[in-house]
């Protein structure tokens, strides 16, 4: 029993990482696989695949070098000198996404419960602090709960989808991008998000001590991201072409279902927000800690202190600037990391 406790837990821990706010909102799906239209059914499997193999790849990577942070499985697989500027640059990105879901946070309090905008950021960090204070064991607690939430609401909007007239284009819509662009997204779309989930992947997959657990849970947690893949593709089909023009897509549908589904709405896009928020925190704190040697908590106070006075500034120019370029920095890492065997 403990044991499938703990898969449960790598699990979830494992698709709340990689569900984050731009899944919950409609948006990434939308972009990367709903757009080309019912191929997109191909690609979601081929990513799927690729969540499953590279995920529990990375966690027992992480495992094996008993990783202190991704620093060192960017070491093991680049070198110490590429892997260390590897290192630093996604450092960059990662605390360029913690202040944007700060800010994301804060608009959430603002837009949605109308309190103001600082009262949403101050009210994040205070449950950031207190989760992260307690390492990855809280991280993991934290989106056991989230996650089954999400879930429940994704079947919601399957229910929803199956009843309306247009339910079944999702296999038959067509594209006019090309076979190279329709292709390509499925394996951007996996290198970006593995890549910035191994902020959290590596160090939970140097806590667990059981490698049984880390390769079930990575196999449920691959398996579970595809279900919600093609249960998000699903309702943006039948909603399709006008959707597309929707900056939160999924908020679209959920305004037809009745204030319980936008209230459980609100809890999904918060949370995701949340274990996004966390998780990249906590992969900074543990890099400053390994290159710093300064005490936990100071660091700790120290990023999240940060992130709160960029989040006043904004940090989305910057940040749309660096993401191409992290993107193809995350296909090159993906190559690399299936390239290595030292897990599996």
């Amino acid at each position: 029993m403990r044991t499938g406790s703990q898969i449960i837990r790598v699990a979830f821990t494992y698709m709340g990482t990689i569900v984050g706010a731009g899944f919950a909102s409609g948006q990434e799906i939308l972009q990367f696989f709903t757009r080309y239209g019912g191929v997109a059914v191909l690609t979601i499997v081929l990513s799927t695949a690729m969540f499953i193999g590279f995920g529990m790849k990375l966690m027992l990577m992480a495992h094996d070098l008993k990783a202190e942070s991704y620093e060192d499985l960017n070491k093991a697989l680049f070198g110490n000198k590429i892997g260390n500027g590897i290192s630093l640059f996604t450092m960059v990105v990662l605390f360029g996404i913690t202040t944007v879901m700060l800010a994301g946070g804060g608009t959430v309090f603002h837009e949605q419960l109308h309190f103001s905008y600082q009262t949403g950021l101050l009210v994040t960090l205070f449950l950031a602090y207190i989760v992260l204070s307690k390492g990855i064991q809280a991280i993991m607690t934290v989106n056991t709960v989230v996650v089954p939430i999400m879930l429940l609401f994704t079947l919601v909007i399957v229910i929803y989808t199956w009843n309306l007239p247009s339910s079944g284009i999702w296999l038959t819509q067509t594209s006019d991008d090309s076979v190279a662009k329709i292709w390509t997204a499925p394996f951007l779309y996996t290198a970006f998000n593995l890549a910035t989930a191994q902020a959290v992947l590596v160090p939970m997959g140097s806590a667990i001590r059981n490698r049984s657990v880390l390769y079930w849970g990575g196999l449920l947690g691959g398996v579970g991201i595809g279900l919600l893949l093609l249960a998000a593709h699903y309702a943006l089909s039948a909603q399709m072409p006008g959707i597309a023009q929707f900056e939160i897509p999924m908020g679209n549908i959920i305004t037809k279902l009745g204030m319980a589904a936008q209230i459980a709405y609100l809890l999904v896009i918060y949370g995701e927000i949340f274990t996004t928020f966390i998780a990249d925190a906590y992969g900074l704190c543990l890099q400053l800690q390994q290159r710093t040697k300064l005490p936990r908590q100071w660091i700790l106070i120290f990023v999240l202190l940060s992130s709160y006075l960029v989040s006043q500034i904004g940090f989305k120019v910057l940040l749309s600037a660096l993401y191409p370029l992290f993107g193809m920095v995350s296909v090159v890492w993906l190559v690399m990391l299936l390239w290595r065997n030292r897990a599996l």
